[in-house]
Parts: C-alpha cells; sequence; structure tokens
C-alpha cells in the first residue's frame, strides 16, 4: 500500500501554471518567441485558450513566470524587516531573492537570458519587471528615510544602484553559461553599494523646518558684545 501510495506521489500532476509555463518555454526555444502563438502553447501543453489566459495575460509574461511570486517575496522580507537594521543592508539582502530565484534553475535562467537577448519585446519587458523591483526597494527606503532631508531622493538613487549593481553581477554569471558561483559576482557588486551609501554615516540628515532658521544682519566693524546681543534679542523675539 505505502509502494502505491509513493507511486501515485511521484506521478502527481505539476501546477497549470508551471506546465503552461514550460510548454510555452519549450516552444519558444524549437520555432523562436515570434511564430509561437497562444494556440500552439496550449495546443502543447494540452489545455484551452481560456486556461492560458487565466495565469497569464501575455506571450510575454510566460517567459518570466517567476517574478510575480519572487516580488511578493522581496516585499514580505523588507516588510518584516527590523528598523534597527542598517536601511541598504536591508536592500542589499533583498535584492538577493531575486539571484537565488535565477540560481535555482541555472539551465532555465541561461536560456531565457540568450531568448530574451534576442527579441526586442521581451527586452523591453524585462526592464519593465526590474523597474518593478526597483520601485518595491525604493518605496522601502522612502519609509525609513521620509522625515530626512533628501530621504525621498536618496532612496530612488540607492534603489537604482543596487538594481543596477545586482543586476551587473547576475548577468555577468548568466553571460558565463551558469558557471561558477552566481553569488560571487552579485555579492562584490553590492558591496561596493553598502560601500558608498551603507552606514550611520550615509543617513540622509534630519530635515530642518524653515522657521528652526535665523537670519540676523550686524553692522561691520560692530563690536562683538553688541552682535551677541543682537543674536539673543533675535532668539527671544522668534
Amino acid at each position: 500500500m505505502s509502494e502505491a501510495r509513493e507511486a501515485n506521489g511521484s506521478q502527481k500532476k505539476a501546477p497549470m501554471r508551471e506546465v503552461l509555463a514550460e510548454a510555452a518555454f519549450q516552444l519558444f526555444l524549437e520555432r523562436g518567441f515570434e511564430r509561437t502563438t497562444v494556440d500552439d502553447i496550449v495546443a502543447r501543453a494540452g489545455v484551452g485558450r481560456r486556461s492560458f489566459f487565466r495565469y497569464f495575460p501575455s506571450k510575454e509574461d510566460a517567459v518570466f513566470p517567476d517574478h510575480e511570486s519572487c516580488l511578493a517575496d522581496m516585499t514580505a522580507f523588507l516588510d518584516a524587516a527590523s528598523d534597527e537594521r542598517d536601511a541598504v543592508d536591508v536592500v542589499c539582502d533583498a535584492a538577493q531573492l531575486v539571484l537565488r530565484m535565477y540560481a535555482t534553475n541555472p539551465e532555465f535562467s541561461v536560456q531565457r537570458y540568450r531568448l530574451t537577448r534576442e527579441v526586442p519585446g521581451l527586452r523591453t519587458y524585462e526592464l519593465s519587471v526590474v523597474r518593478r523591483y526597483e520601485r518595491t526597494l525604493a518605496g522601502y527606503l522612502r519609509r525609513r528615510w521620509g522625515g530626512a532631508a533628501d530621504g525621498a531622493l536618496r532612496a530612488e538613487v540607492v534603489a537604482a544602484s543596487v538594481v543596477a549593481a545586482h543586476n551587473n553581477g547576475l548577468r555577468s554569471w548568466l553571460r558565463s553559461g551558469g558557471e561558477g558561483d552566481a553569488e560571487t559576482a552579485v555579492d562584490r557588486a553590492l558591496g561596493l553599494v553598502r560601500q558608498v551609501w551603507g552606514g550611520s554615516a550615509q543617513a540622509p540628515a534630519p530635515a530642518v523646518a524653515d522657521e528652526e532658521v535665523v537670519v540676523m544682519v550686524a553692522a561691520k566693524g560692530a563690536p562683538m558684545w553688541r552682535v551677541i546681543q543682537q543674536v539673543e534679542s533675535a532668539l527671544r523675539n522668534d
């Protein structure tokens, strides 16, 4: 009985989303992306068109079936991060989630990278996905630095730096055909971001309200006691 249950478990069907994504990618490699239709994909998967569009709005989405769950994981990771941690360290660690997603299936990741390089439409779609990661990281940093001078600007700049560094290391690994340790190149690139932006010394300075600033004009050559008296009087009046 236990052997029969084990056999049945090994024959358990893969989730429909995975079946459709695998069928689509096989056809993209065999025929090319442009020459493959949704009808071709559902025929290979053995389902109807409605099933495809239930999981993927377009052919492009079928090339990147894992990014939605990765974005959700990144959002959850950032939401759970302690405010006591350095914010730059947090977003660098969050970017590592994307790397691990790619490294889980190196063969697929390399094939997808090559396909994306060949199809301009896929490259455009990929850039839109990258931008979503960047917005997610920037949103977290804005929350952490919201009350600081230039906090929003710094959040955008640091988020863009993290994404650029991560993608530089990731693409280096993908261009190599997935050889070697993917984390080494990415860790090196993100290390530069931590060095430049990380640490409390790099935290945005608190914003200073306009009403806390006092401007005073003193006559040239006025004795110091008179200047001090005028400063004290200005502060009292304020």
